[in-house]
């Protein structure tokens, strides 16, 4: 199944929320969606080229749900139903552009949503796991830089797909970007990312 639309949930790990607090990142108990287009992603093994002189570019990895569909205002109790697939990701941010329009309380879509903004795995078949217990990392040049517990999160997976359903019909091929917990950090050209989890995968990128 092709990927058709990527949605993205922010501030959905509350120690990632507090790492950005002093760049303006607040909470605010609302659930914080956006968008990046099919131009975005990147497939393991084709390079990540980083946007030049825009400022940091941040990685944020992150569980990523494929949908089969579902349509409207999908009850939480019968979400994990429209679960197709599951892999990992990374949600690519040019922070400080970012910080820049949220401070001018201007849309950010340009520091989320370039072409190139998610790199992305192949999906696993979803087997009925437990989605709110899975674990995942982030190596970049074999250092680890992120770890994430899906039981941390504000939102549940099946509360986001809820959420989303509420104001779009969700189609085959909609993805959801689940948040990224805390160690978000810079990519710079020549690095080495791994994106890791139990029944999740590994992939790797290279960044130029």
């Amino acid at each position: 199944m092709n990927v058709e639309r990527l949605f993205c949930i922010g501030k959905n790990y509350a120690e990632h929320v507090a790492e950005l607090a002093h760049l303006g990142h607040q909470a605010d108990g609302e659930c914080v969606v956006f968008m990046k287009p099919a131009s975005a992603v990147v497939p393991e093994g084709e390079p990540i080229v980083l946007p030049r002189g825009r400022g940091s570019i941040h990685h944020e990895a992150e569980l990523v749900v494929l949908l089969t569909g579902g349509g409207r205002d999908i009850p939480v109790e019968e979400a994990l139903d429209c679960v197709a697939g599951l892999t990992l990701g990374l949600d690519l941010t040019l922070r400080d552009l970012q910080t820049q329009l949220k401070s001018k309380g201007k849309p950010w879509e340009i520091a989320k949503a370039f072409d190139g903004a998610a790199p992305l795995g192949d999906f696993k078949p979803f087997l009925n796991q437990d989605l709110q217990a899975l674990e995942f990392s982030c190596h970049v040049n074999g250092k680890l830089r992120q770890r994430g517990y899906t039981r941390d999160m504000l939102y549940s997976v099946a509360r986001q797909i809820h959420i989303l359903s509420q104001t779009w019909a969700l189609l085959p091929g909609d993805a959801i970007y689940t948040g990224t917990p805390a160690g978000v950090g810079p990519l710079e050209p020549g690095d080495t990312v791994v994106l890791e989890g139990p029944g999740l995968g590994r992939y790797q990128w290279r960044c130029a």
